[in-house]
């Protein structure tokens, strides 16, 4: 890279060039330099150049400091960002979710449903027996993979397939009963995340810390308006009245299931067909969010932190 690749045109400079050649010298010997330079300063007695003076040299000198201070600058500034654990991804903004700020009505709703289920899930290894844990299976497959993963993702986020509409509000209806949200919000902040991925307006990202990308930003519903504003991308959805309903029923659904399985196998119902099977989808689909954007394989360039991971593929 050439450091200097046009002449100077301050007058100060008029009298050297920027090729290399032999500078002749008052003694008839030469140097070889950087260019000529009309006004050196020699000292006779010892007929060594004295460059302390020259123009030229002082501003090499000034402009060598300023870059050294930059560099110093950008290092420490590199050295504010963490790199999470066993990966390259490093962390530039950490957002604080859970102190020194004003929560809302619905970020404590929120906290506290997901809290609720995780503490309901903790009864699980003593109330288990086989026909809960296949009720919990039934309907992870029911919930998790038809509900969100081929619903909520695939069919309405991407659009990725058709379906007959009978068939998409019942694969619809299923992602509901997941406690993940109702469908008008669940696809329009997918949405944003994929307009926006890994940059600063992106809903969740690890660049603001793993586990902001993982949960804590559930909690944290100014965030998303702060970034994206107001929902607007998801008119397909607001415009049809099964999403609207499902909308403003959202949390009567998944608990009147609750109330049955209650009704039906007791609290081992309960606990494995609510607490382990919503908290295990939970996290399946947080991992999404925040484990396949900082560890895994791209195969592509995708200019985002997304990744490829086989042990995420599995559940």
């Amino acid at each position: 890279m050439a450091l200097i690749t046009t002449q100077f045109k301050n007058p100060i400079f008029n009298g050297c060039t920027t090729l290399h050649r032999s500078i002749p010298r008052r003694d008839n010997t030469t140097v070889l330099g950087l260019g000529s330079f009309k006004n050196f300063n020699f000292n006779r007695k010892e007929s060594k150049i004295s460059l302390k003076s020259n123009p030229f040299t002082n501003n090499l000198a000034v402009t060598a400091k300023a870059n050294a201070g930059f560099g110093e600058g950008l290092e420490a500034e590199s050295l504010k960002h963490r790199k999470i654990l066993l990966s390259e991804v490093e962390v530039k903004r950490e957002r604080s979710v859970f102190f020194g700020r004003k929560w809302s009505s619905l970020d404590v709703g929120t906290a506290g449903i997901v809290l609720a289920m995780h503490v309901l899930c903790l009864f699980a290894p003593f109330h288990f027996n086989w026909p809960a844990f296949w009720v919990a299976v039934a309907l992870y497959v029911v919930t998790g993979l038809f509900g969100i993963t081929l619903s909520f993702h695939r069919n309405l986020s991407h659009r990725s397939f058709k379906l007959p509409k009978w068939l998409e509000y019942s694969f619809a209806y299923c992602g509901v009963l997941a406690l993940q949200g109702n469908p008008i919000d669940w696809v329009s902040t997918h949405r944003y995340h994929h307009q926006f991925c890994d940059t600063e307006r992106d809903p969740h990202s690890p660049t603001e810390g793993f586990w902001f990308s993982h949960m804590s930003w559930l909690f944290d519903t100014n965030s998303i308006i702060e970034r994206c504003g107001e929902p607007n991308n998801v008119g397909d959805l607001e415009k049809q009245p099964f999403y609207r309903f499902l909308r403003s029923t959202y949390l009567v659904h998944p608990f009147a299931l609750g109330a049955l399985l209650y009704a039906a196998g007791g609290f081992p119902f309960l606990v494995w067909g609510m607490g382990a099977r919503i908290v295990w989808v939970y996290h399946i689909t947080w991992f999404v969010n925040s484990a396949c954007h900082v560890w895994g394989n791209q195969a592509w360039n995708t200019r985002d932190l997304s990744r490829n991971n086989w042990y995420f593929f599995l559940p």
